[in-house]
């Protein structure tokens, strides 16, 4: 039976090119390099969003990015679920959202709640939870992304300690994206293609051990 993933995140799930400011190819986005490594038998589905945050409000926003809001509705769209891969809080660290790493674990402790405890029906189980920290931001000479992010550099290097504690207080899955992957100097925020494609790669075997059974 074909297992099938969530792969819920921001622009980095998305497929963000800070060169061309539009998107990745397809196949360099690392949802669909997720789905080549893992081959038949597998489902990815990628739902990314420019600008997403684990659970905080942006008054800026023209479509819905609180990911703690819209999560549910993802649930039971693409139910049944194996496993839910959440890549969320570089968003959380812009100083009018959040600023704060302590407040993205926080916002991520949400997201794994929700997926613990949504109501499947049909007789459908909970999937597994898969935490995902992503690279940390970078100093970048672009002004308006230094403007929006440079002084929070120092707290998105801490997301993937605070992410780490959480498997032992949740019982959810861990991986550091920025064990394989580094942001771009073009804006800080970003990854290149060879960047995405790496968190792709890194997260095959991590996700076949969870779905082995």
């Amino acid at each position: 039976m074909t297992k099938t993933i969530l792969c819920f995140g921001d622009s980095l799930t998305w497929g963000y090119n800070a060169e061309t400011l539009g998107r990745h190819r397809y196949e360099d986005r690392w949802p669909s390099v997720l789905q080549a490594e893992l081959g038949a038998g597998f489902r990815a589905i990628a739902e990314g969003l420019n600008g997403r945050t684990t659970a905080f409000e942006d008054g800026l926003a023209d479509c819905e990015r609180h990911g703690a809001r819209v999560l549910p509705t993802l649930l039971e769209t693409h139910k049944p679920l194996d496993l839910v891969i959440a890549m969320l809080g570089t968003n959380d660290m812009k100083p009018f959202i959040c600023g704060r790493a302590i407040g993205a674990k926080q916002g991520m402790e949400r997201i794994v709640e929700i997926v613990k405890h949504h109501v499947y029906d049909f007789g459908y189980a909970a999937p597994e939870m898969l935490v995902v920290a992503p690279p940390a931001l970078c100093k970048t000479p672009n002004e308006a992304f230094d403007m929006m992010f440079g002084e929070t550099i120092e707290e998105s290097k801490q997301l993937a300690r605070l992410y780490g504690l959480l498997p032992a207080e949740m019982g959810c899955a861990f991986f550091d994206a920025g064990s394989v992957a580094k942001t771009t100097p073009l804006d800080g925020v970003h990854l290149d293609a060879e960047n995405t494609r790496a968190i792709g790669r890194a997260l095959a075997p991590v996700v076949r051990d969870l779905l082995k059974n």
